[in-house]
């Protein structure tokens, strides 16, 4: 009940016009950025991250949210028109949603992915309301020792786990940690890897890494990618209603998606591929109809796009109740979260009950919107794949730009902007992960932080980390995560070699 009491404050704050403004405008481009490919709500809310600076906190993470959700919606939209995914999570969705598109069955693919996310996004944040409470009660009993093992924890789930290759996501999350180091110990006051330079004593502001990564990097790459080849839209056929059978065989599809993709993506080794894909594998098993998978089936699309919108909103669990982000969206909301001067944890809902139950009821009004959206205007959405992508990647970096001097006027910060930018393509073209630079940057200080006051309160003991019983079982599963697997490939191979040698 008192979730229930907690959120109907939310809805009275949620509800205000202001704010159905701020959700209204998140939603709407969120879309759009979601249906233009290779772009993404990571790279839209690193550009946005300088209205910290000016917009009341619970209308900006209103906003975030509804880019959030928004581009969830709209990246199935380049997916299945012209088979180029916006985000890994999509990839399964362009699988069968592609060749939907191709048989002139494109509008019921949009409609399946549309509907399904809708759904889904609903049930996710539903369990938001009443799981975000639960994770907090438990949260409270978390002291120094736990907290440390926990981030260490995300550290290699992001890492070591969700990327493509080990080392490369154990690189940049080394890269993240350097750069988290910059600036002057508050503990001790001297100041580290400044190199003599003045405008690094404050350290390096967290809007600029975001953008240089995800904006000006990522339009880098794009723009070089651009002259590869135009990608083919293929065009919407027919009516955009679902026949009896299209709903038939995709109502299951959407429910199931939605209990696979939230509990994944409230854990914080989730993210949204995992369950796309388990929900992908788990409707080609139960379908009455297995011999359209890789032709089309319409359960191809609607269960991964339900998993996909449900751990969207999963991965919010962990960030608004523990402070940990397990996507790159949550990590760039995260550093939003330090612009205002807000940690993320277990006291948010109690400190914050504005902002987070404000948040969480936003996110009911932007599932209405989004269906309302998507759906009659979808040929809209169609047209935003034809504008010119010289002029579109231009706007992106004037506005990074121009957003990011804005903070600080500080010629320095534009100089460090296209650095990092610089680094940020190197590591698009060598296939570096990305997120968890911002993830190492974010929790490398507050987990220094945490390990010294554990220090402090054991006397220096560091065995305190192994002689409690949560802490010592959050490092056991972060160290089974980041040895066991390449063991058990190994044990396989091994196998592998002598059988062949048999």
């Amino acid at each position: 009940m008192d979730s229930l009491a907690s959120l109907a404050h939310g809805f009275s704050v949620a509800l205000t016009p202001v704010a159905i403004l701020w959700c209204m405008l998140g939603v709407t481009l969120g879309t759009a950025i979601g249906v233009l490919p290779g772009l993404g709500p990571a790279l839209t809310i690193a550009l946005l991250l300088p209205i910290t600076f000016q917009v009341e906190a619970t209308n900006a993470f209103i906003l975030f949210a509804g880019i959030y959700f928004g581009a969830m919606f709209g990246g199935s939209t380049t997916s299945i028109l012209i088979n180029t995914p916006g985000e890994s999570a999509t990839i399964v969705t362009a699988l069968e949603g592609h060749k939907m598109a191709k048989k002139g069955r494109g509008a019921q693919a949009l409609a399946t992915a549309a509907i399904g996310s809708f759904v889904a996004g609903t049930i996710g944040v539903i369990g938001i309301t009443f799981l975000a409470p639960v994770v907090v009660s438990f949260a409270l009993r978390f002291g120094p020792p736990e907290y440390f093992a926990l981030m260490v924890l995300a550290f290699i789930t992001v890492s070591a786990v969700l990327g493509v290759s080990r080392l490369r996501g154990l690189t940049s999350l080394f890269i993240g940690l350097l750069i988290g180091l910059v600036g002057i110990d508050l503990q001790t006051g001297q100041a580290r890897f400044t190199f003599g330079v003045p405008e690094l004593l404050d350290g390096i502001d967290v809007v600029v890494i975001c953008v240089g990564l995800f904006a000006v990097g990522e339009t880098f790459y794009l723009a070089g990618r651009h002259y590869m080849g135009q990608d083919e839209i293929v065009p919407i056929r027919g009516s955009l209603w679902m026949s009896r059978s299209d709903w038939a065989r995709s109502w299951k599809g959407w429910l199931r998606g939605a209990f696979i993709g939230f509990p994944i993506g409230a854990l914080p080794a989730g993210g949204a591929e995992v369950p796309t894909f388990l929900s992908y594998w788990l409707e080609k098993r139960l379908s009455k109809h297995p011999e359209e998978f890789g032709h089309g089936a319409i359960e191809g699309v609607a269960g991964p796009e339900a998993a996909n919108n449900a751990s969207a909103a999963g991965v919010l669990v962990p960030m608004l109740t523990l402070g940990l982000p397990t996507s790159a969206t949550a990590a760039i909301m995260l550093s939003a979260f330090q612009s205002y001067g807000i940690n993320p944890g277990p006291m948010l809902l109690s400190t914050q009950p504005d902002l987070v139950w404000g948040l969480i009821a936003s996110l009911y009004i932007a599932n209405v919107l989004l269906l309302v959206l998507n759906l009659p205007l979808v040929g809209l959405w169609v047209r935003i794949l034809h504008i010119p992508k010289p002029y579109l990647y231009a706007g992106i970096l004037i506005f990074a730009m121009v957003g990011t001097y804005g903070i600080s006027q500080s010629v320095f910060d534009l100089g460090l902007l296209l650095a990092v930018g610089f680094l940020g393509l190197l590591m698009r073209l060598y296939d570096f992960p990305t997120s968890p630079v911002i993830i190492g940057m974010i929790l490398g200080p507050l987990a220094e932080q945490e390990f010294r006051r554990a220090m402090i309160t054991s006397q220096g003991d560091v065995t305190v980390f192994f002689t409690r019983p949560l802490s010592l079982s959050l490092i056991v599963i972060a160290l089974a995560l980041l040895f066991v697997p390449p063991l058990i490939g190994f044990i396989r191979s091994r196998r592998q070699r002598t059988n062949a040698a048999a």
